[in-house]
């Protein structure tokens, strides 16, 4: 290899700067011939980092950068690479840079690297290293700082030019200065901590807002420059931009406002978004982070081609989920909100179940009767199971092919409806302690279901799964190790060490509190029963999709599947209960309208289909723009309505779908009497209530969507 130009400071010696630089002239090499593949000019750069005394291990540093690449190539546009790396071998965080003749592949899309800079990372590196180094990461979607690295005459030279763009001190009021990564969320027009971000994307008062997240799985590099690519894009575009960089700094989440004010929302990520659920129902652009880095204005003119189209893809989840989310991806949350988005997210990954083996179930009883849930003869398997595993096309059971069809969906869905409790326990588990979580959590609650300790059993054996996960995550290993941490280890021990505690501990007790919950329910009788329904009314209408909302319906789902007589009023007074709040604001936004802003006239609009179909989140932009008055409002009409369906026997065997699932009702007329006397409850009081305020609503043009009207 020619080593012409590179720098001669002597190993190991100590760096003046304060902070520390991350790059100095002994780990610089200009115009070299590094190798003929990535491997080879790793390797080169690794054993300058080990001359110097950087690193101490040139083969530990090579194997974790190369695992990296082999995760995602790290060539980029424009014949640039950064390969990168965390490693117990870095003494400290630094740069090793070559500008290679002739240029090596590095998996970029349009030519061969010939400007290649290695990232190392100490293992248990600290923050400001990870500014430092995304920094870089950031400055390198610039054409000028690049220019300049090309035409560096020396080592030194490109040391000054690094320098100048990853320490603190940098100069600020030059285009060239680049923001560092603090890790927050930052708009185009904010300058950060270190440098200033790319030039201000300020749009127009009618310019579209998109909101960003990025995420690469180091953190360090594709995070930040996914970042700036996306925001000059905007900028270009006249786009209100704002970004969140889920990176190795501490992330600041982007503020709620402005989420809800978005328009659309791009996720360029390699790994998970973290708090996701806070964008429910934007229109999305999803991609990995290169793709941002290579194509950001296509991405920047997709997002606002999305935040146009009616029918483009949209986030997943609930505006309730979205508002429980708010704050995901801070490090600042306290217990209490912690435990609650942990919880929030095993119910809320539970329902697909719940809905998809619910509504089957329900079918299979249009279709072929009752008797589907039923054992004839002392069987050991329901009528439905039996038909549908020893009846076929050719071979019909006795009613038909229509008593076949319903056997065979009540099968899918008794079959979909058994994951209940085991994808609670795992998507708990995955909340506390990500991916690895997720094997013993689906084991936890699956152990659950067999023992009979059914969903209180789910939630203690998915909280168990994750803290033991995140425990062993935590455990320091050799280097060797690491990469077997999140496939086998952490699986391996957290399943068994739950999984016994389940078997052995755990189980019986469980099954015992389940057993006796479910018995005492089957007692309830005259006026105890209605003091449930009241209770369960109350819960349903609180936070309107909710974690205590979801509390009651996930105890009410539970009853579906152990089938019991009193578990079926349950479900039926939580649904009816649940259809309140937006039919009642639905009815009082139709006979006082001028009580409401035009905004919430037209939500009104929706809230009657919102009601009738059983989504109660139909009436939280009622409840946040004026919660004093909404929600005991509600909450009063959700209680009548408990106990009236309570004291009307009504039963209900299908866990969603509202007025469009009566054929599972038994005393439908019952539940519409129950659903219109809590309705008129509620939109009474909220009209009473709202007449009551010291000041008119304001005009429509006064008063942004979703804003709270004034007291």
């Amino acid at each position: 290899m020619s080593d012409t130009h590179i720098g001669t400071a002597p190993t190991g010696a100590p760096e003046s700067a304060d902070p520390p630089q991350i790059i100095e002239a002994a780990t610089v090499a200009l115009d070299v011939a590094a190798g003929s593949d990535n491997q080879a000019v790793i390797t080169y750069l690794a054993d300058l980092l080990v001359r110097s005394g950087r690193a101490t291990d040139a083969d530990t540093l090579v194997s974790a950068a190369m695992a990296r690449e082999a995760q995602s190539a790290t060539g980029l546009p424009g014949g640039i690479a950064i390969p990168h790396c965390r490693t117990e071998s870095a003494v400290r965080a630094s740069l090793a840079f070559a500008r290679l003749a002739p240029p090596v592949d590095f998996g970029a899309t349009d030519a061969p690297a010939d400007l290649v800079f290695l990232i190392s990372a100490p293992a248990s590196g600290g923050s400001e290293h990870m500014k430092l180094l995304s920094a870089l990461a950031r400055a390198l979607v610039r054409p000028d700082f690049v220019a300049k690295l090309r035409a560096a005459s020396d080592a030194d030279a490109v040391v000054a030019l690094v320098s100048e763009v990853v320490t603190p001190a940098a100069p600020t009021t030059t285009a060239s200065t680049s923001a560092a990564a603090t890790g927050a969320a930052t708009t185009a027009a904010t300058a950060t901590s270190a440098g200033t971000t790319p030039p201000a994307a300020t749009g127009s008062a009618a310019a579209t807002t998109v909101v960003a997240i990025t995420a690469c799985p180091t953190g360090i590099a594709h995070t930040y420059m996914a970042a700036d690519a996306l925001t000059y894009a905007a900028q270009r575009a006249d786009v209100d931009f704002v970004v969140e960089t889920q990176g190795s700094s501490k992330t600041t989440a982007i503020d709620p406002a402005v989420i809800a004010r978005a328009d659309a929302v791009i996720f360029a990520t390699d790994v998970g978004v973290k708090g996701r659920e806070r964008f429910a129902g934007k229109p999305v652009i999803e991609s990995g982070t290169k793709r941002a880095i290579n194509e950001p204005d296509t991405m920047i003119a997709e997002a606002v081609a999305a935040a146009k189209d009616p029918n483009a893809k949209r986030v997943g989840g609930s505006a309730a989920a979205a508002a429980a989310g708010a704050s995901a991806g801070s490090s600042e949350l306290g217990w209490g909100t912690r435990t609650r988005q942990i919880l929030l997210t095993g119910v809320s990954y539970m329902i697909p179940f719940v809905a998809a083996g619910g509504l089957l179930i329900a079918l299979g009883f249009l279709l072929g009767g009752y008797e589907m849930a039923l054992k004839p003869n002392g069987a050991t398997d329901p009528l439905g199971a039996t038909i549908a595993l020893s009846n076929s096309l050719t071979n019909l059971p006795s009613g038909g092919f229509a008593q076949y069809l319903g056997g065979v969906f009540f099968e899918i869905g008794s079959l979909a409806f058994f994951f209940l409790v085991p994808a609670l326990a795992g998507y708990i588990a995955f909340a506390i302690a990500d991916r690895p979580g997720l094997a013993p959590g689906f084991t936890a609650g699956y152990i659950a279901s067999v023992v009979g300790a059914g969903f209180i059993g789910g939630l203690v054996g998915g909280l168990i799964a994750g803290f033991v996960a995140l425990w062993i995550s935590r455990i320091p290993l050799p280097q060797w190790a690491r990469g077997l941490m999140p496939v086998v280890i952490i699986p391996l021990l957290a399943t068994l060490i739950t999984g016994a505690l389940m078997f052995m501990v755990l189980g019986r007790p469980l099954k015992w509190i389940t057993t006796s919950l479910q018995d005492a329910l089957s007692n309830m009788s005259g006026s105890s029963v209605i003091i449930l329904g009241i209770i369960l009314g109350l819960m349903m209408c609180f936070d309107l999709g909710g974690p205590v909302n979801k509390a009651a319906y996930a105890f009410a789902v539970q009853g579906l599947a152990v089938g019991a007589a009193p578990d079926l009023r349950i479900m039926a007074t939580v649904m009816c209960a649940g259809m309140v709040p937006p039919l009642a604001m639905a009815l009082a936004t139709t006979i006082r309208p001028k009580l409401f802003t035009e905004p919430e006239r037209e939500n009104g609009k929706a809230a009657w289909l919102l009601g009738a179909s059983f989504i109660s989140e139909g009436a939280i932009p009622f409840a946040a723009a004026d919660p004093l008055r909404v929600i005991p409002s509600m909450m009063a009409g959700g209680a009548v309505t408990g106990a009236l369906t309570m004291a009307f026997d009504v039963g209900l065997r299908a866990p969603h779908g509202g007025i469009f699932v009566f054929f599972a009702m038994t005393n439908v007329l019952g539940f519409l009497i129950s659903l219109a006397a809590g309705t008129v409850v509620g939109a009474v009081l909220v009209v009473a209530a709202k007449q009551m305020r010291s000041k008119p609503v304001v005009a429509t043009s006064e008063v942004a969507l979703g804003a709270p009207v004034p007291a």
